[in-house]
């Protein structure tokens, strides 16, 4: 492989110079700034053999570099080995961003080749901010991936399909109409809709173009009087199209996006910088004014309605179910039969499968032993798995896609016995989970203004852990959502009421063990004093923690009350439904402490 990425590499540079560029930019995410992308637009795994979900690349005459952040720090730094790509470092201290990198290693007069269509506003205003100080010029060039990727896969053609309003919680037509209202007070005609969750929240369509992400490829521009769907023909058939047309939507090729942009004139435009590619900003700004902010339609998303919610409780009870079927199964086969930690994913999946409505996995599976559990996003195959032992601990990052809703949890287990530090490091995180959970804050609160309470015990041991602590999670849709998060860094973007949200505390010692507890949560309303609106979370996800790894003299009586009354909701909601002959089980891994 990592002769075939050097050809990729001999390849591309040709058509560099083919295009008088000097240097050009990989973005890693497609026209439509997505996380898991289409086979067409893996550009990043092709040019470079990094596996990972999220990285840059960029490639010079004589040099080349990949970005990531911690997720996938030792996992880019083993894919990238003997490719001749250097792998940087992203959100940590002292890291060097790729345009730095670009700056320092261009001399002026340079120029930077860059792919429009798949480079976000946002990101290519960054480059250009640093870039043009030094003398170096951005240049738009086609995809110069194309005529290297022999046999480069097409825009998938499965067909797209309706969610019902059972799931949906109301029709397209009021999302459209909400969508218009809330333009029009921001002094806009119409918003340019290039997210694919976004696209299928808006117009309750669901797809199968993306792994794991149940969304379709298109583009959408709505306003009050203009709702245009752009999208191949063939993945709409003839009934859902007769319905979509009868609701207002204007159907049109998707290929037919861009020239329909170009000819928008005299129009206030609403955009999300963050999100929508530059191409298409250049060609709406040349003759429209426009507005920037926070898509409306992903703050509307965000904000699940109540159908939504009750969704999600239903597709927690069965992914409960699942993990505890997925838990005894652990308990009967490690030790008694060989079997290896890719093994527990495919199982996992397997026992999801089983139940209604299960729709597939929401992310590749993270199931590390040992060690390999300290690889924060590790990716293997069925040649690459570890032998599970009664020893050590596993930890296990998995979500299932349901018509009612997407799971995401992760829960850390014995599979035998582990040191002492190791407990002390598990009840840490554990305490930062309860301390996410149980925060009370004033409408208003920003994620990065509670994060700490994910991380305060960890502080308090001169702990931390690199990655963010909750991340928004789509209905059944997308598992990792904007525009909210929890994390240390800012993002304007409050914490708000339906809200759904995981909760994801860490600790990892690199070539020891991984420790993660998660579940998902939903914000709350709590009440409304004379200091103003106070909000809250309910937890969603239903799975036992195993309190074998607890060390109780850690926790105050409030945590413990926490986890005695969290397991009795568990039990209380699963034993109705799980198989009598996992009762006893059940009630053995929820014992108070």
């Amino acid at each position: 492989m990592k002769d075939i990425i050097q050809q990729r590499l001999t390849a591309l540079r040709a058509e560099m110079s083919k295009a008088e560029v000097d240097a050009w930019y990989i973005s890693g995410t497609d026209p439509h700034s997505s996380e898991y992308l289409p086979k067409r637009w893996e550009t990043r795994e092709f040019i470079s053999g990094f596996t990972g979900s999220y990285g840059v690349v960029a490639v010079t005459k004589n040099k080349a570099a990949l970005w990531t952040d911690s997720r996938y720090f030792l996992q880019a730094a083993g894919e990238l080995e003997g490719t001749g790509i250097e792998m940087m470092k992203l959100r940590v201290p002292d890291a060097v961003p790729p345009a730095e990198w670009l700056a320092q290693n261009l001399s002026a007069g340079s120029k930077l080749g860059i792919d429009t269509q798949t480079v976000s506003v946002a990101e290519f205003r960054n480059l250009q901010r640093t870039l043009v100080k030094t003398g170096i010029e951005l240049v738009e060039t086609p995809d110069l991936l194309e005529p290297v990727w022999k046999d480069r896969p097409a825009i998938p053609s499965d067909k797209a399909f309706e969610l019902e309003l059972q799931y949906a919680g109301l029709p397209g037509t009021e999302k459209q109409q909400t969508v218009a209202s809330k333009l029009a007070k921001k002094g806009a005609e119409l918003q340019i809709v290039s997210m694919l969750d976004e696209l299928a929240w808006l117009y309750n369509l669901r797809g199968s173009d993306v792994s794991y992400n149940p969304v379709f490829t298109g583009f959408a521009v709505v306003g009050a009087t203009e709702s245009i769907l752009f999208v191949d023909a063939q993945k709409i058939d003839s009934a859902l199209k007769l319905k979509l047309e009868a609701d207002g939507v204007q159907l049109k090729a998707y290929t037919d996006f861009y020239r329909f942009l170009s000819e928008i004139n005299g129009k206030k435009i609403f955009v999300d910088p963050g999100t929508l590619n530059y191409a298409a900003y250049s060609l709406l700004s040349e003759k429209n004014e426009i507005l920037e902010g926070t898509s409306v339609v992903a703050l509307l998303k965000a904000q699940k309605n109540a159908t939504e919610i009750e969704g999600f409780r239903r597709a927690m009870v069965k992914d409960g179910v699942a993990l505890v079927e997925f838990l005894y199964w652990l308990k009967e086969t490690v030790g008694e039969k060989p079997v290896t930690d890719y093994d527990a994913g495919v199982k996992l999946a397997e026992f999801r499968s089983k139940q209604e409505g299960f729709k597939g996995e929401s992310f590749p599976p993270i199931v590390g032993y040992k060690g390999r559990g300290a690889i924060v996003h590790l990716h293997i195959g069925p040649n690459d798995g570890l032998p599970l032992e009664a020893d050590g601990a596993l930890l296990f990052d998995s979500g299932g896609q349901y018509l009612d809703g997407t799971t995401d949890v992760t829960r850390t287990v014995a599979l035998g016995p582990v040191s002492e530090q190791f407990k002390t490091d598990y009840t840490l995180v554990l305490k930062g989970m309860i301390g996410l959970t149980l925060a009370k804050f004033p409408y208003g609160t920003k994620g990065c203004h509670i994060d700490i309470l994910a991380r305060q015990a960890l502080w308090e041991n001169g702990m931390n852990y690199g990655h963010g602590t909750g991340h928004g999670v789509g209905h059944f849709l997308n598992v990792h959502e904007g525009p909210m998060a929890i994390r240390q860094e800012y993002n304007e973007n409050p914490i708000l009421p339906g809200n759904v949200l995981s909760n994801e505390p860490a600790f990892y010692r690199e070539g020891e063990y991984g420790i993660r507890t998660e579940n998902m949560i939903v914000c709350v309303e709590c009440e409304e004093t004379g200091y103003g609106r106070f909000l809250g979370f309910e937890t969603l996800t239903l799975c036992p923690i195993d309190t074998s790894l607890i060390k109780s003299g850690l926790l105050s009586d409030r945590e413990k009350n926490w986890v005695n009354e969290y397991h009795a909701e568990v039990k209380r909601r699963l034993k109705p439904v799980l198989n009598t002959s996992l009762h006893s089980f059940l009630d053995e891994l929820t014992n108070a402490i």
